[in-house]
């Protein structure tokens, strides 16, 4: 249910409602809009009947919300969500470009490929410190280093990063080093590791998983906001599907799918999309236009040496013009880049 406050309405007004629901073994979620609070109720109702909290000072209705999820939906918040990673904003009128490499391998690596992120006009930076791999004889990530060496280069470039938790012990870390906790599309429906992302606080950014539903990626959203993490950035990676042409099948259709029924903003990773290099750039065209907050990418100075994913790695100067593109397509639609964070060398 949605309890939705009078435009006036005082917080004394706010906090009293919040505290009744709490009296009623619920558990509420404040959300500010433009113009009035919202406040979400999840739980189980059970005796309890939420509706006679529109006889409460400054409440103008309460509503049931009709979707399974709550939080996620337009119903509970009419306005776009725009998050904060590092004070760069993800959502709302403008647009973000991250870049990096699929894994941290080594401080210079690193180093080399954030510069290029930084002359090309990349805003935050992507890198994995911890690598989720098909295989357990792959390149599995750096761990407590690769995070360190992250935070190292986001100190000299001032590249706000993202990166990925696998399990409970790693996200502990990542909160701890990153500015957005990314979980991936294996762990989309790790509900357990949703419900720690939702109490870490720092912003998330929540993978597709590789045969997900719209639905199924909603509900997972609404696993971290249940929470009270209420910054979380959707990504569209690619599903799995008959093509055999690229790695996965880039599906752009839910970009205004979500944009429709849902406020959070949504990235897409054209990289892991295609797994094609060739394709990186097209793909990242197309994910502007048909209206996505930003795209995520993997670049790597040397591809050919990458430990992970060199195969869809674009190179620094590759970046820039993708960069270049994305931004002349965002002002057609109206958009334009986040700005990034002043240099600090």
């Amino acid at each position: 249910m949605l309890v939705v406050m009078e435009a006036g309405a005082r917080p004394e007004q706010i906090e009293a409602v919040v505290r009744q629901i709490e009296r009623m073994g619920l558990k509420p979620h404040p959300i500010p809009g433009a113009h009035r609070t919202a406040i979400g109720i999840t739980g189980h109702t059970g005796s309890q009947d939420p509706s006679n909290l529109e006889n409460f000072p400054g409440v103008k209705e309460v509503i049931h919300v009709t979707h399974a999820y709550k939080l996620v939906s337009r119903e509970a918040k009419p306005d776009d969500t725009i998050v904060s990673v590092g004070g760069v904003e993800v959502g709302g009128n403008g647009l973000a470009i991250v870049g990096g490499p699929c894994a941290v391998e080594s401080l210079e690596q690193t180093r080399a490929v954030a510069d290029g992120i930084r002359r090309g006009g990349g805003q935050l930076f992507r890198g994995g410190a911890y690598k989720p791999r098909t295989s357990p004889y792959s390149f599995q990530g750096l761990g407590e280093r690769g995070l360190e060496i992250l935070a190292r280069v986001r100190e000299e470039f001032d590249l706000p990063i993202i990166t990925e938790a696998i399990d409970h012990e790693s996200l502990q870390l990542v909160d701890q080093y990153a500015d957005c906790i990314q979980i991936g599309a294996r762990n989309m429906q790790n509900f357990s590791l949703l419900r720690s992302a939702g109490r870490a606080r720092k912003p998330v950014l929540l993978k597709r998983g590789m045969s997900a539903t719209l639905e199924e990626l909603l509900l997972s959203a609404e696993y971290i906001m249940s929470e009270g993490n209420y910054n979380v950035i959707l990504c569209e990676r690619g599903v799995r599907t008959f093509s055999d042409h690229t790695r996965n099948t880039v599906d752009l259709s839910i970009v205004p799918a979500i944009k429709r029924i849902s406020h959070l903003p949504i990235l897409v990773d054209p990289s892991h999309g295609t797994g094609k290099r060739n394709k990186v750039l097209p793909m990242s065209r197309a994910s502007i236009a048909v209206g996505a907050d930003g795209v995520l990418v993997e670049v790597h100075h040397k591809p050919e040496e990458a430990l992970s994913d060199g195969p869809q790695a674009i190179l620094p100067s590759t970046f820039a013009q993708l960069v270049t593109e994305c931004e002349a397509i965002g002002r057609v639609l109206g958009r334009s880049l986040q700005p990034a964070l002043a240099a600090s060398r």
